[in-house]
């Protein structure tokens, strides 16, 4: 089976790009979006949207949403930005019965993929309720996240909804190593595990 070349999937979907539709953008915390956000600000108005109810405990979940809100008012100051942030509800219930029955399984497999579709899907409706042109995620740009697993979602949930979703890879061209240093320049928390407590704290 023939690799698919996610990075280029996306540069080919932008080239022709006249004027900058708006894309929310799903973001998991703000590391991961510093990168992810100047890539992207040329080809798109980007609006993120911080729906992760995944995140554990609560106290967690509402410190990287406020790192993440930290790095869009100084990025937006620094170079008269005008990236937005839409909010969401913490619904941890709702993850733990989604992914009911997967508590054991190991990071990274069948637990994981459930956690990616239940977030994309939900940015997918928010965007297409609002009436936007595309959704996506940051998720990618993580060396722990498997980018053709998160693409192939994306792809499903886009037909599912009827709203045009954008393949991503973040991490190519050294992005992962631009978030780190993306974020000690403005000196943001960064986490060290993805989310849930169910594959314990790495």
């Amino acid at each position: 089976m023939e690799k698919i070349n996610y990075h280029n999937k996306l540069l080919e979907l932008v080239k022709d790009f006249k004027d900058k539709p708006t894309l929310l953008l799903h973001s998991c915390c703000g590391p991961c979006s510093t990168q992810v956000i100047l890539f992207l600000k040329d080809y798109f108005n980007i609006i993120i949207y911080y729906y992760n109810p995944n995140i554990e405990p609560e106290e967690e979940y509402l410190k990287r949403k406020e790192e993440q809100i930290k790095f869009i008012n100084l990025y937006n100051k620094e170079n008269d930005g005008n990236i937005l942030f839409y909010d969401s509800p913490y619904e941890n219930h709702k993850y733990r019965e989604f992914v009911k029955g997967l508590e054991n399984e190991k990071e990274g497999g069948a637990r994981c993929s459930k956690c990616f579709y239940l977030r994309l899907k939900k940015t997918a409706e928010e965007a297409k309720e609002r009436g936007l042109a595309y959704f996506g995620t940051t998720l990618t740009v993580s060396p722990h996240k498997n980018s053709a697993v998160i693409n192939l979602i994306g792809e499903k949930i886009a037909e599912e909804v009827g709203i045009n979703f954008i393949y991503g890879d973040f991490k190519k061209n050294d992005g992962y190593k631009k978030s780190i240093e993306l974020s000690r320049k403005y000196q943001l928390y960064r986490q060290n595990y993805c989310g849930c407590l169910l594959g314990g704290i790495k």
